[in-house]
């Protein structure tokens, strides 16, 4: 319980903010461009542009509050749904990207009424969804673009970034397979794999702590089997607005300021380059990506603007919106959250 409020405590919403600007003012300084904020005008087409953005925020919210009220059998009221998704998204945020919010989100739902075993396959079907989207979406993408879907130029950094984005589609999925492997069709297969592979010396300490997640996917395969088509017809559909929307935020914010620049192929191409800065993010050691989201921004999508030099302030921008708001939602609402659940299983046990 000590780490989980560790964790998640509102104090750590600071460190984010300082990794995240510090990375960008030090890229305006190394970069200086007088003209680097000269795109930034109001016009009715930026308010429209910010305002979609924002919507684009919200409709991922509901989305993914929907699909949280599916995975649990709509055991969560919406208000419950959307204190989860907050927190939820609080505590990857202010976790390193590798870690992610996993383990808080198991948290959160048993603490919300949701009994242990139903929390961590509610959260490990999540994963596994968003895991397929990306899986699906890539080699769709790459056959509509190509090479471009990957950052320009052939220098040996992009060449590296190229490389390492190849050889971790490729691990997430092999693990994918596995996944739906043990979860559809033999749930004792992830056991007994892991078993021995964890009997190696060096990974030998870590056997009990996997046992205890390949133990946690059978409960998981049990609960999922047998769930409707529909039941999976509306997860994946959430699934599929919830990431589409959160990488449309970039495209209305480019719409905002470059409507008539960009044509349609313009921003399905800002939404492939996307797919591929996510797998970065990922494995990044920072959290929630701080710093180097700003940084791989420009690499990514700063060809597609008529000016580079406007890529740095355009990521804050972006993050201003889809990162920052996660960070102080989640320093409001957690207090609170914790004030409830933990003031609710006392009056139960003064009951007993």
């Amino acid at each position: 319980m000590t780490d989980i409020h560790n964790i998640i405590k509102p104090s750590r919403v600071v460190y984010p903010i300082l990794i995240g600007l510090g990375v960008a003012a030090w890229m305006l300084w190394k970069n200086f461009d007088a003209e680097a904020f000269s795109f930034l005008t109001w016009s009715w087409a930026a308010v429209l542009g910010l305002l979609a953005a924002f919507g684009m925020m919200a409709i991922r919210d509901l989305a993914y509050m929907y699909r949280i009220r599916i995975l649990t059998d709509k055991q969560l009221s919406w208000k419950q749904a959307f204190e989860v998704i907050m927190l939820w998204e609080f505590s990857s945020a202010v976790s390193p990207s590798a870690v992610g919010g996993t383990g808080p989100a198991i948290f959160f739902l048993y603490k919300e009424g949701i009994n242990t075993g139903k929390s961590t396959a509610v959260v490990l079907t999540a994963i596994f969804l968003d895991e397929v989207f990306f899986i699906l979406m890539v080699p769709l993408l790459y056959l509509i673009f190509g090479e471009m879907v990957f950052p320009p130029g052939s220098s040996m950094i992009n060449e590296g970034i190229k490389m390492g984005l190849i050889i971790s589609y490729s691990a997430i999925f092999i693990y994918t397979v596995l996944l739906a492997y043990t979860l559809f069709i033999n749930p004792y297969f992830f056991k007994w794999l892991l078993s021995y592979i964890f009997l190696v010396p060096f990974l030998r300490r870590y056997r009990t702590r996997m046992r205890k997640l390949a133990n946690q996917l059978i409960v998981t395969s049990r609960l999922i089997k047998g769930q409707s088509i529909s039941y999976w017809l509306k997860v994946s559909i959430a699934t599929f607005l919830s990431w589409t929307a959160r990488y449309w935020v970039v495209n209305f914010i480019f719409m905002a300021y470059f409507f008539n620049h960009l044509g349609v192929m313009d921003h399905l191409l800002i939404y492939a380059r996307q797919l591929t800065m996510w797998i970065i993010l990922l494995i990044s050691p920072t959290p929630g990506g701080s710093g180097i989201a700003e940084f791989i921004f420009s690499d990514f999508l700063g060809d597609i603007l008529p000016n580079a030099a406007w890529a740095i302030p355009m990521a804050l921008l972006w993050r201003l919106i889809s990162y920052y708001p996660y960070l102080f939602a989640g320093a409001i609402i957690l207090p609170r959250w914790l004030k409830r659940v933990f003031k609710k299983k006392m009056v139960y046990e003064k009951v007993e």
